[in-house]
Order: C-alpha cells, then sequence, then structure tokens
C-alpha cells in the first residue's frame, strides 16, 4: 500500500508528580521534607529517513502517542524521564497543522456528526519541510515533571505538604503529506511508456503491462552518470485531461513534481493509442499549468517515446516544428533505441537548472478525510 497522505494525532506524554515525603531515618530526628521531582514525559519527534518511501506505517497506527514521566519518590529521588517517541517518515513529509470544527461549530453548521469525527480539516499552518536525511522535527513536546515537597521548604513551613502536579503533553492534529523529492518528472498519457522508460535508464522496476494506469503510485528511479554522480527521477501515473479538477489517477499524485527541477513529458510519438501526440503535450501542458502555475514555468523538455513504430518521424517532425524551442529526445524504451543519448542529454539538462526542492503551500486548505 502507498500513503502520501494522512492525518495523525499526536500527544506527547505528561510529567510526572511530585512526592510528598519525610525523611525518616534512625537518629535523625525531624530529617524534614525529601520528596523527589517527577520525570518529564517523551516528546513525539518525526525524522526523516531516507530508507522509507511512504506514510503507510502511519496509517495502521494514526495515533501517536509518548509514555509518560515517571512520579517523584521519597529520598530526593527524581522520577524517570520517559523517552522520545520517534517516527520514522519519508524524506520529502510535509507537515501541517490541522484544525477541526468545534461541537458549536459542528452543531452550527447542521452536521449531524460529532467534531471529532467531522470530515473536514483545515489546513491552519506549516510547521515544517524534512528535506534532508536525518532531519528531525519535535511535533509535540512532552510535560514537565511536578515538583517534589523539598522544594517548598522554608522557616515557616518546616514541614511542607505541598507538591505539584506534572505539566500535560502537548497534544494536536496533524496533517503529513509527501512530496517526492526527485531531479525529474515524467509525465505523460497513460500507457505513453513512461515505466518501461524508467526501467530502462535506472534500476527501478515499476509495473509494466499493456494496458493503462498500471502505475498506481510514484516510483523514483536513479540514473548514474559518469564520474560517480546520480540524479533521481519520479514516474508519476498517467494523467488525462481533467486531472486537475480530479479525473483519473493522475491528480493523486500532482503533488510529487513539485519538487522537481525539470519536467520530462513523454509523449507516444507514433500515435499508437490513437491520440495525437501534438494534441496529448498541448493537454498535459495545460493540466500542469492548472494544476499549479508555477509548475508550467519551470523547465521542462520532451521524450518523445515509440520511435520503433510507424509513423513516428513523421509525427515527430511535426511535434519538432509546433515546439521549436523545446529540446526534444526520440528514442524507444522497448527496443533501447537512443537511451544512451537521452542520458547524456539529462544530464545536461540537469546542470542547466540549481538544485530546488520548493513547495507552494497555498495549494493545501482545507482537506476531506473519510470515513
Amino acid at each position: 500500500m502507498f500513503v502520501d497522505r494522512i492525518k495523525v494525532f499526536a500527544q506527547a506524554g505528561n510529567g510526572g508528580r511530585g512526592c510528598i515525603s519525610f525523611r525518616r531515618e534512625k537518629f535523625v530526628p525531624k530529617g524534614g521534607p525529601d520528596g523527589g521531582d517527577g520525570g518529564r514525559g517523551g516528546d513525539v519527534i518525526l525524522r526523516a529517513d531516507r530508507h522509507v518511501d511512504n506514510l503507510s506505517n502511519l496509517f495502521y497506527e494514526p495515533i501517536i502517542k509518548a509514555k509518560n514521566g515517571g512520579h517523584g519518590m521519597g529520598k530526593k529521588m527524581h522520577g524517570r524521564s520517559a523517552p522520545p517517541m520517534i517516527v520514522k517518515v519519508p524524506v520529502g513529509t510535509i507537515v501541517w497543522q490541522a484544525e477541526y470544527p468545534t461541537s458549536n461549530e459542528t452543531a452550527r453548521d447542521g452536521l449531524a456528526e460529532p467534531a471529532t469525527t467531522a470530515h473536514q480539516a483545515s489546513i491552519s499552518a506549516l510547521l515544517v519541510d524534512l528535506t534532508r536525511d536525518g532531519k528531525e522535527f519535535v511535533l509535540c513536546r512532552g510535560g514537565a515533571g511536578g515538583k517534589g515537597n523539598v522544594h517548598f521548604k522554608s522557616s515557616r513551613n518546616r514541614a511542607p505538604r505541598q507538591y505539584t502536579e506534572g505539566e500535560e503533553g502537548e497534544q494536536g492534529n496533524f496533517l503529513l503529506e509527501l512530496h517526492t523529492i526527485a531531479d525529474a518528472g515524467l509525465v505523460g498519457y497513460p500507457n505513453a511508456g513512461k515505466s518501461t522508460l524508467l526501467r530502462e535508464i535506472s534500476a527501478a522496476r515499476p509495473k509494466v503491462a499493456a494496458y493503462p494506469f498500471t502505475t498506481l503510485h510514484p516510483v523514483v528511479g536513479v540514473v548514474e552518470f559518469p564520474g560517480y554522480r546520480r540524479a533521481t527521477i519520479a514516474d508519476l501515473p498517467g494523467l488525462i485531461e481533467g486531472a486537475h479538477r480530479g479525473l483519473g489517477l493522475g491528480h493523486e499524485f500532482l503533488r510529487h513534481i513539485t519538487r522537481c527541477r525539470i519536467l520530462l513529458f513523454v509523449v507516444d510519438i507514433a500515435g499508437s493509442e490513437g491520440r495525437n501526440p501534438i494534441e496529448d503535450l498541448a493537454n498535459l501542458r495545460r493540466e500542469i499549468d492548472l494544476y499549479d502555475p508555477t509548475l508550467s514555468k519551470r523547465p521542462w523538455y520532451i521524450i518523445a517515446n515509440k520511435m520503433d513504430l510507424p509513423a513516428a518521424r513523421e509525427n515527430l517532425e511535426a511535434l519538432q516544428h509546433r515546439f521549436p524551442t523545446v529540446e526534444t529526445a526520440a528514442v524507444s524504451a522497448q527496443t533501447h533505441q537512443g537511451m544512451e543519448r537521452l542520458s547524456k542529454k539529462l544530464e545536461k539538462w540537469l546542470a542547466k537548472v540549481p538544485q530546488r526542492q520548493a513547495i507552494n503551500p497555498g495549494k493545501t486548505d482545507t482537506i476531506s478525510f473519510g470515513n
């Protein structure tokens, strides 16, 4: 199961309470107070890990709770501090603060469900973007431990019976979104040959079949260049016209190309699916622009696939005439034709563009969750 968006509830541990205790020892009359402090509650920490590729671990455990701190004890013994609850997430995970309507707001809106099960979550703030392996973020801080009665003794209060409870740990609802970090993104219609292309130029093994929508989630492959250089390429599920409105499968994963430095539009140059490759490219460009106008301004190139089929040469000339300023790589992923030239061109294209890992927070405002 591939999960790239998940709602979670996180709660840090509460601090342990302080202790009321008095020293009782032979030959030590009126030993005085010796109650220890409570331990600190555990934090909830998110850690980016390059060995994790999606958020499926949180799908089965969406409630994250850290342990409470231990209570203080006599002889001024401090309670045990709880260990942090460390949750590993993929590199590229974005954390949003999620807010839900209160009971009054729910009743006023005429919703039959209580506030705790409301489907609508409004995203109020971007908390962190975990773009580096090993980067950590404290999602909820644990509560401090309470004070024992030893802290309340004075010249007037020689036998204090006061103590304080531990502080409550922070808690809240959060939305975690994965924006895949890749140098280049493969964008195209179903059956354009994106998965076959990725299998040829990298060690990734996405599913390949003779029917559309065989790719159900993004797949990232690593391309090796001379001089021990490498680049990552993301294969996205096929887009169709109207994807920006939620049609097809690709709309669910368009967010994964927001970090790509360049976009590679893969077209079936032979028109083997009964479509015009020039119209396909124009539709893809339009869908990208309607989803996020900033993406249409990003450097992009054309990969004309299926050059081994009839009518490919004629369609390639028409495509280059329609987009004369856009560099094009003519390949056939099935027969491995032009793959070495594509690898060299890819290295050159990426060298022109600086590193980019920016996101567009404005794309996420209200998220609907099912039951």
